[in-house]
């Protein structure tokens, strides 16, 4: 286990703190062959069919890439052991309840959510009263 990293869900969810960064990030595929400066890649996995990158808009359209979806991204500030168990489910639960979907990313550290970008305030309004609720 990583040092300072929280496994417990109730500590997990007191301790979530989301953060939202500001601007519009965009999923989308790299066509074969295309070039891309790697500091201008957020998050990346590789698929059968290419490489699955998340950018910024302002990237992506400079590229001419295909947009595929077009988030906001928000952070737990919380450092959240990776075999932690009920984060995602806890999290993803509340937002579909209010009708938002969700793209979940985890860093070593973190996770990220991308959720559809009209619905960023919404969004952290869940995610706050989930916290606030576990904090309770």
């Amino acid at each position: 286990m990583s040092t300072g990293a929280i496994r417990d869900l109730d500590r997990l969810l007191a301790r979530m703190h989301p953060s939202l960064h500001p601007g519009r990030y965009v999923f989308t595929t790299l066509p074969r062959g295309q070039a891309i400066d790697p500091t201008s890649i957020v998050a990346s996995i590789r698929e059968a069919e290419g490489l699955s990158v998340v950018v910024t808009e302002t990237d992506a359209l400079a590229l001419g890439l295909p947009m595929a979806f077009t988030a906001a991204w928000i952070t737990l500030e919380v450092h959240s052991d990776l075999a932690a168990v009920g984060l995602t489910a806890a999290f993803s639960q509340a937002l579909a309840k209010a009708g938002i979907g969700c793209n979940v990313i985890a860093g070593t550290i973190h996770d990220h959510l991308f959720v559809p970008f009209d619905q960023a305030n919404d969004a952290m309004a869940v995610l706050h009263g989930l916290q606030g609720h576990a904090a309770a």
